[in-house]
């Protein structure tokens, strides 16, 4: 019996070897958060090791990304990544939003939320374990982007607008 389960395991696994997400790897730089903010190479380098590959179009595989279940496991976390940050299409958000996805920067990186431990477990992915000093490099960058939405935008343009919660006549 266990022999039989065994057998039907390592078919299982040899057959989802050929069944495969979409990659992430457009990297259309259109709507990309550099078309509009200055970010500074040192900045940029930060992004590219440590948020990139979840939080761009532009995602670079690992080794190990092409084994299954593991291939599935990584573009679940990547979509996920993309559905909360996208800095590949940042531009295309409400300015309300992106100042308010700075912020969310600041306190991820500042609680170190991010990045996420399992994207640095067991050694890998070393150049995104940040310093201090590199976490409050990409927090003061992202201060600065919202000091300049500030001077550049009316204040009522960059915060939520307010939802109208009154029930229409006749419901």
């Amino acid at each position: 019996m266990l022999k039989k389960i065994l057998i039907g395991l390592g078919i299982i696994l040899i057959v989802i070897q050929f069944i495969w997400p979409d990659k992430n790897e457009s990297n259309d730089l259109t709507h990309d958060i550099s078309t509009k903010y200055n970010v500074p190479s040192d900045v940029n380098h930060l992004m590219q090791v440590s948020c990139n590959d979840c939080h761009s179009n532009k995602t670079e595989y690992p080794w190990y990304s092409n084994i299954q279940p593991v291939a599935w496991w990584l573009d679940h976390h990547v979509d996920d990544g993309k559905k909360h940050l996208n800095f590949s299409e940042f531009t295309q958000l409400p300015l309300f939003v992106q100042n308010h996805k700075f912020d969310e920067i600041i306190e991820m990186v500042e609680d170190k939320e991010m990045p996420l431990p399992s994207y640095t477990n067991f050694g890998l992915h070393s150049e995104a374990n940040l310093s201090d000093e590199q976490r409050n490099k990409i927090m003061d960058w992202a201060k600065a982007q919202m000091n300049f939405l500030k001077e550049t935008y009316p204040a009522d343009s960059l915060k939520f607008p307010k939802r109208d919660n009154r029930v229409p006549r006749g419901q």
